[in-house]
């Protein structure tokens, strides 16, 4: 039997518990609502409900939420609202959409423009508008556009992204409309939607974790021209390239390789109210005997010396940024 759309929303319905097709239809006319039980409960009586049938629209269900099957989110938003509430009020409620997505996040399609011409974009912008949409970008997006600029482009954007918590989120709006204009200029993708605020205390984390994920040559160079601006600043960012609560995402093996030399008292001290998943990070990373020895260690410790755990902890930190000097320090995705 071939069934309509109609039956196979209603057989999706029964592959859930009563509480949650409830929440679903939450919403839905008493008209749609009885048209699917009408619909259930034919299949029902007829025998054409039984596990295979359910699992296979299951799985068609399944399948076409896969991006290879053709999946298109915004077809199908356009086609879903065409076919529910006409062309007219489709347009209408979509604008809207739009509208709120701007409102809620401006840099939202910026985040997923072709790089190479968002880079060919930011080259001829004003500094501080490159260090705002850096600062809006995932690290390793961010990263990968730091290394597409000119030399004298990344390293002021760089140097501005220290004053970013002061970007108002006018600010912001109106240079992520500035660039979005740009964008579409060049042909790069549809616009966007208020601006996140970037705490002053984040803003040199968030350039140390740029500047770590470039080439280790090009991370040389821009760390050298920020020490001879800010030699403070500069000594900061190289230190806040690997901070405490970047261990579990450090390599295995970089991870033996930063711990080569450290006792098992150092590591007890160390990992003291530590996280579990640096726990786990460390243990993983030395023998089972060591780890046993650890673990002996620590239930002999009382209530050791805040400075002393810091102490600790700083020793297999110092470990750690030596590698990432060298460029031997590598992550886990």
């Amino acid at each position: 039997m071939l069934l309509t759309g109609k039956q196979k929303a209603a057989i999706l319905l029964t592959t859930l518990d009563a509480a949650t097709a409830a929440e679903l239809l939450k919403g839905v006319d008493a008209a749609t609502v009885q048209e699917l039980a009408v619909e259930l409960s034919y299949l029902d009586a007829s025998g054409y409900r039984d596990t295979r049938q359910t699992a296979e629209v299951a799985r068609q269900f399944c399948k076409s939420l896969q991006p290879e099957a053709g999946f298109h989110f915004k077809s199908f938003l356009r086609d879903m609202l065409h076919h529910s509430v006409g062309d007219d009020q489709a347009k209408q409620i979509q604008q809207e959409i739009q509208n709120l997505l701007q409102r809620r996040d401006p840099f939202l399609s910026i985040r997923s423009a072709d790089l190479q011409t968002l880079a060919a974009v930011l080259e001829t912008e004003h500094p501080q508008a490159v260090a705002v949409v850096l600062s809006e970008l995932p690290p390793k997006r961010g990263s990968e556009l730091l290394g597409l600029l000119g030399e004298s482009v990344r390293v002021s954007a760089i140097s501005r992204m220290t004053s970013i918590g002061s970007t108002t989120p006018e600010a912001k709006m109106r240079i992520a409309q500035l660039v979005q204009g740009r964008l579409e200029g060049a042909g790069s993708g549809p616009q966007a939607g208020a601006a996140v605020q970037v705490r002053p205390e984040q803003s040199l984390r968030q350039i140390a974790v740029l500047v770590r994920n470039l080439d280790k040559e090009v991370r040389d160079g821009v760390l050298e021209a920020i020490r001879q601006k800010d030699q403070e600043a500069g000594d900061k960012i190289t230190n806040l390239m690997i901070i405490w609560e970047d261990l579990p995402s450090v390599s295995g093996r970089s991870m033996q390789q930063a711990l080569r030399g450290t006792n098992e008292r150092q590591l007890a001290l160390a990992l003291h109210e530590a996280p579990e998943d640096i726990v786990l990070k460390i243990k993983s990373s030395i023998s089972e005997r060591a780890a046993t020895m650890v673990a002996e260690e620590a239930s002999l410790m009382a209530a050791p010396k805040k400075d002393d755990v810091r102490a600790a902890q700083e020793k297999i930190l110092s470990a750690l940024r030596e590698l990432n000097k060298k460029g031997e320090l590598t992550f886990e995705e």
